[in-house]
């Protein structure tokens, strides 16, 4: 495992750098956008200004509009953008997941429509892969797709889809045969989401915002032209979804309390027995988060040496994901219960109380999105530690006969 960037990394880490510092300086200091309007135009802003300085898409190919370059460079840029006040987030989603489905899988009419618009940041994606009924099984999704002349006409409900009240355009994964096997009878279209028939109801969380959606589809017709990949062939569609998926949620997310925000809690609380840092349990839960921190570190580490060395990361990034998640909750929960009622007040913007409360607020959706606890350990025993699989339903059970297990 190699720590150190090579020369060329350390050379273009130098670079990223200082474009950063240069084009992210207009948002040092700014406090959160107060409307969506406001928030859309910030982040539309910013990637519009990475899109003009080479820096969007950089391991897409050059015909997408991309830079065609390795992805150790997209890994740098992303660490070094994330240490910066440059506004992030609705676009991951899009650009990490959405769009490469299209360019995969997309006709060229397709492909020459939407990928650039995306990349240049003038239309913004979302991803609708869940719903009520199916959980973490994508595969037992429900909604509906009929076929209608040249058109398809999609009914059926989606949920926890992130930002669709403030997206142009999806990706969505639908039933087409419900009499062929439950992995068979699924096909992928892009939807508009300003079309007649959509409607995107936030989900007010703990924390009050409303990030996630409900989104219902009432005879939404969609094109025959805007489908990706054959019809009932979605899986292997929303396979590429997937993998990229792993990608972008997979790390630590941005301003995420660690072990040293947890021990500067700790030095400041005092408790009937002194200061709380002094405390033997206390240090343990310290050593604790210190021990995961590095774990998940060292984890992502070997995934970046494999990356610079041209290798693919395997199946043990799962291990990351599952960590982080419950790392954050955990350090989030024990640090305000170290508070005290000073923990169910309300922090200052930038605060280490604020961004606990907002940490402890996220973590439990974090161990939901791109994967449940559950559906990672399952991916850990199976294909990382070669344990026998989960029981499941025979694979060529017609859905509309598949029973409960």
């Amino acid at each position: 495992m190699d720590f150190n960037d090579n020369r060329e990394e350390a050379a273009l880490r130098a670079r990223v750098r200082a474009w950063i510092a240069e084009n992210a300086a207009e948002y040092e200091g700014l406090p959160p956008a107060k409307t969506p309007e406001e928030y859309v135009a910030r982040q539309r802003g910013w990637q519009k200004k990475k899109y003009g300085g080479g820096y969007a898409g950089i391991t897409w190919p050059k015909k997408f509009g991309g830079q065609g370059r390795a992805p150790m460079e997209a890994i740098i840029f992303s660490q070094e953008e994330s240490r910066s006040a440059a506004p992030t987030g609705l676009y991951d989603i899009g650009l990490g997941m959405c769009i490469p489905t299209v360019f995969t899988h997309g006709s060229p009419d397709v492909i020459q429509r939407f990928v650039r618009r995306a990349l240049e940041g003038d239309e913004i994606w979302c991803q609708l892969f869940s719903e009520p009924s199916a959980g973490s099984d994508l595969a037992g999704i429900r909604a509906k797709a009929v076929r209608d002349g040249t058109d398809w006409i999609v009914n059926g409900q989606k949920v926890w889809t992130t930002n669709a009240h403030l997206c142009d355009y999806g990706i969505i994964i639908t039933r087409t045969d419900a009499g062929a096997p439950k992995h068979k009878g699924l096909t992928m279209f892009i939807v508009d989401m300003h079309a007649e028939g959509v409607e995107c109801r936030p989900l007010k969380q703990m924390s009050g915002a409303s990030d996630f959606n409900e989104v219902f589809f009432d005879d939404v017709r969609i094109p025959d032209a805007w489908r990706l990949g054959a019809e009932g062939e979605g899986w292997q569609v929303a396979l590429t979804t997937l993998m990229n998926e792993r990608l972008a949620v997979g790390g630590k997310p941005r301003n995420s309390p660690d072990w040293s925000m947890l021990m500067r809690v700790a030095a400041i609380t005092e408790t009937a027995r002194g200061p709380a840092v002094h405390q033997a349990d206390v240090r343990e839960r310290i050593a604790q988060a210190y021990i995961n921190d590095r774990g998940v570190a060292l984890t992502q580490q070997r995934a970046l040496s494999a990356l610079s060395q041209g290798k693919t990361p395997g199946p043990e990034q799962s291990i990351a994901k599952l960590v982080v998640a419950r790392q954050m909750q955990e350090i989030s929960r024990f640090a305000l219960d170290l508070s005290e009622s000073a923990g169910f007040l309300t922090g200052e913007d930038g605060s280490d109380l604020a961004r606990l409360q907002d940490s402890y607020f996220w973590a439990a959706g974090l161990r939901i999105a791109g994967g449940t606890d559950e559906i990672l350990r399952n991916i850990i025993a199976e294909r990382v530690l070669g344990l026998p699989g989960d029981l499941r339903p025979p694979k060529d059970t017609p859905f509309n006969e598949v029973q409960p297990l």
